[in-house]
Order: structure tokens, then C-alpha cells, then sequence
């Protein structure tokens, strides 16, 4: 691994763990064993490692958002959509744990943060879109507008609202949240088989 990746795993390990605010960069170059200079070469102060690390959560969430139109979904398709999606907001759990003071000493971090979630409920919209095609969803499009708004900020939200009531942050209680959060959506009999489903996830992981 180049040290760039190596800086910015080690970085983003100790955000983790400790909240951005709490992390210098001298401590990030401690945790390698490298010198200050060597840290810096790579990323001249903070702001740079937190937009690398930026960067590379938009990378992995790419593929996630822009998925095939052509392609037929079964209705797991949707929940495994979602739980990559929890996964990776996981990943990078140091972005959200302070993200309106973190978005508002960033101009940078903030435009690429309104891009993502743009992007993300342009995404649901359309998934939510194909389950109206089949015939499967019973509300409205401006309920399902709503519902888009209600599942962006339970998938921003949810893992560090967990945190702050003391619990470990549970990707799979996120996505049976958003699950639940679908089902009154649905036409009665997947509205069943959702919950049902929504229960079984969260007890069997």
C-alpha cells in the first residue's frame, strides 16, 4: 500500500474512533511512525486529508448510485442495495458524526456532501420509481417525495443517533428501519412479506 493510501487509512481509523475535531495531524504521523514532513509531502494540513478521505468515500459509493435502468430487481435486490449503502456510510462514520460544523469549515467538503445527497435521492426516486411501475407501491408521488427525504436522513442519521443513546452503531438496525419505513408504501401483501422480512434481517445478522 503507497504511503498516501496508508496516511489516509491510518487517518480515517483515528477520525473513527476519536471524532475528526479530536485528531491532529502530528498524532495521525505518530500512529504511522513517520515524521511530520513525510505526513505533510502528502497532504499539506488537515483539510486535505479529510477531502482525500472525502474522495475516497465518493468513490465507493459511486457504483451504488448510478445502478443499471435495464436491470430487474427482486424485492432483496432493494435491502442489499441499502445495506451497502449503511456499510459505507459506516466506513466513513467520522463524516456525520459532526457533518453540518464539519460541511461548514469546508466550502469544499460541503458542495461535494449537497452533490452526494443529490445523487442519492435521485437514486432512491428512481428505485422507488420501478416498484411504482410494477404496480407495487400505493402512495402518491408526493409521498414518496417525502419518503425519499425520510430515508436520506434515516441513512445519515440513524447510526450516530445509536451512538448518542450509547449503543454500537448497527448497520443492519438501519436498514430495517428504512425497510419499515417503506412498507406502508406497498401493496398489502408485500407490505407483509417487508415486515417480515424487515424482523428476520434484524434477528438473523
Amino acid at each position: 500500500m503507497k504511503t498516501r493510501d496508508r496516511i489516509l487509512e491510518c487517518a480515517l481509523q483515528l477520525f473513527n474512533q476519536k471524532g475528526e475535531p479530536n485528531v491532529s495531524t502530528m498524532e495521525v504521523a505518530n500512529e504511522m511512525g513517520i515524521s511530520p514532513g513525510n505526513l505533510y509531502y502528502h497532504f499539506h494540513g488537515k483539510e486535505p486529508l479529510i477531502l482525500g478521505l472525502f474522495e475516497r468515500f465518493q468513490g465507493e459509493l459511486a457504483p451504488l448510485l448510478d445502478p443499471p435502468a435495464d436491470v430487474q430487481l427482486a424485492p432483496e435486490d432493494y435491502w442489499l442495495f441499502l445495506h451497502l449503502i449503511v456499510e459505507r456510510l459506516s466506513h466513513y462514520r467520522f463524516l456525520f458524526q459532526d457533518l453540518s460544523n464539519l460541511a461548514g469549515r469546508l466550502p469544499k467538503l460541503a458542495k461535494g456532501i449537497r452533490n452526494l445527497l443529490n445523487a442519492l435521492k435521485r437514486t432512491l426516486a428512481s428505485l422507488l420509481a420501478r416498484l411504482q411501475a410494477q404496480g407495487l407501491l400505493v402512495s402518491e408521488t408526493q409521498a414518496l417525495g417525502q419518503l425519499v427525504e425520510q430515508i436520506t436522513m434515516t441513512l445519515l442519521f440513524s447510526l450516530d443517533y445509536q451512538r448518542i443513546l450509547d449503543r454500537e452503531g448497527e448497520v443492519r438496525l438501519v436498514v430495517y428501519q428504512i425497510m419499515m419505513l417503506v412498507a406502508p408504501h406497498l401493496l398489502p401483501s408485500m407490505k407483509a412479506a417487508t415486515e417480515q422480512m424487515a424482523m428476520e434481517y434484524l434477528e438473523d445478522h
